[in-house]
């Protein structure tokens, strides 16, 4: 084994123990929920824990990334604990700021810092709340329009070449121009695993782009669940507030990501269509926040659902009228129909399992079942 071999093995395992690692948090995150009550939220994140046990198995023997790509995962995982790092530093000198102040009047207060301001919003009440403004919900739901970036990304947009080829044709550009640095961190430039043009640099770099959102995201959120929402760097940037289901559990973020990321690797081993992963991967983002927020501002006839949520009907029809449309954009009528059936029963049925996580699974799996059984084409230009 050469250098540069040994140095592409010592970055797998670090991705492999990372999400081992985050599978036990994931494990112990979802016990000390469940059993304080928030069964929902427990189980949810117990399963998502499953999913990075299988994600560590996956790297350790299939790998998700080729070298260099695996070591520019484990730096950018290392830039983001940085960045935690130093937040979570900032938070809690303000936090003793706040303390003395509170204990000894006559310090001299000066200007509030931006941080300062948000520590005390965060800490001057529960951060968590039953139900939170319908501003809020769109400002969290337009987060999952993020969906559409997924999909440009990987097909391009009618004169737009796919995002993910242009980052890679950019990257091979770069490093070409710096070789010398190059080489000395990363090894022979003529080992580097893609040309430019090549799609299959699509393919892996959605792959990282997905698992690199993963890590920017769920670090900050176990900051959230281990110590407090004040220490959350996300909560912090997004400004948002959290919902009860959201203490002693993964935020619903979280749920979404993993579920993408796990049919993502479904399709790389060529179990999936990459029709149906799509279909499965907007539905959950773009259906789910259609219903709610449509639910929010115009649901009038309201629905108790099985884990006793209250929708409405005019939520769901928002929702599934979405995930025909984009079943119909994808994979054709036929299969949109599963689409659209698949995200009634998870959106309705489901008593401890988050949808955000149930969808983007359950729905390529299920088209890619009936394509298997009923043999029409998928899509439009099959």
């Amino acid at each position: 084994m050469d250098y540069w071999t040994a140095v592409d093995e010592v970055y797998n395992i670090t991705l492999s123990v990372s999400f081992f690692f985050l599978m036990f948090l994931m494990f112990y995150i979802g016990r000390r929920g469940y059993k304080s009550g928030n069964r929902p939220g427990g189980v949810s994140t117990i399963i998502c824990g499953i999913c990075f046990l299988i994600f560590g198995y996956y790297n350790a023997i299939v790998k998700f990334f080729v070298y260099p790509y695996n070591g520019f995962m484990v730096w950018w995982i290392g830039i983001i604990l940085l960045a935690n790092g130093v937040f979570f530093k900032l938070v809690r000198k303000e936090t003793k700021k706040i303390r003395m102040e509170s204990d000894n009047s006559s310090i001299a207060k000066g200007e509030k810092s931006i941080i300062r301001r948000y520590v005390e919003r965060m800490t001057s009440e529960n951060p968590y709340r039953s139900t939170i403004s319908y501003k809020m919900e769109l400002m969290r739901k337009s987060l999952h329009l993020l969906g559409l970036f997924l999909a440009v990304a990987y097909f391009g947009f009618f004169v737009l070449y796919p995002i993910a080829l242009i980052i890679s044709d950019t990257v091979i550009q770069l490093i070409n121009d710096i070789k010398p640095p190059y080489e000395f961190l990363w090894g022979d430039i003529a080992l580097f695993p893609f040309k430019k043009g090549e799609f299959l640099s699509v393919i892996y770099l959605t792959m990282m782009g997905l698992i690199g959102a993963l890590m920017l995201a769920i670090i900050s959120d176990l900051i959230r669940i281990i110590w407090s929402p004040e220490y959350s760097l996300f909560n912090f940037l997004s400004k948002s507030m959290l919902r009860n289901k959201e203490k002693n559990a993964a935020g619903p973020h979280i749920y979404l990501i993993t579920g993408i990321i796990f049919s993502y690797m479904l399709y790389m081993v060529g179990l999936v269509h990459i029709l149906s992963f799509f279909t499965g991967a907007l539905i959950a983002c773009l259906s789910d926040a259609a219903a709610a927020l449509i639910g929010r501002r115009y649901g009038k006839h309201k629905v108790i659902v099985r884990n006793k949520d209250t929708k409405s009907i005019e939520g769901f029809l928002a929702g599934m009228i979405v995930a025909y449309i984009i079943g119909l954009i994808f994979v054709g009528p036929v299969y949109a129909i599963l689409g659209v059936i698949i995200f009634f029963i998870t959106d309705y049925f489901p008593i401890y399992t988050a949808d955000n996580l149930l969808n983007p699974i359950f729905i390529p799996i299920g088209i890619q079942l009936f394509i298997l059984l009923l043999g029409l084409p998928v899509g439009w230009w099959a």
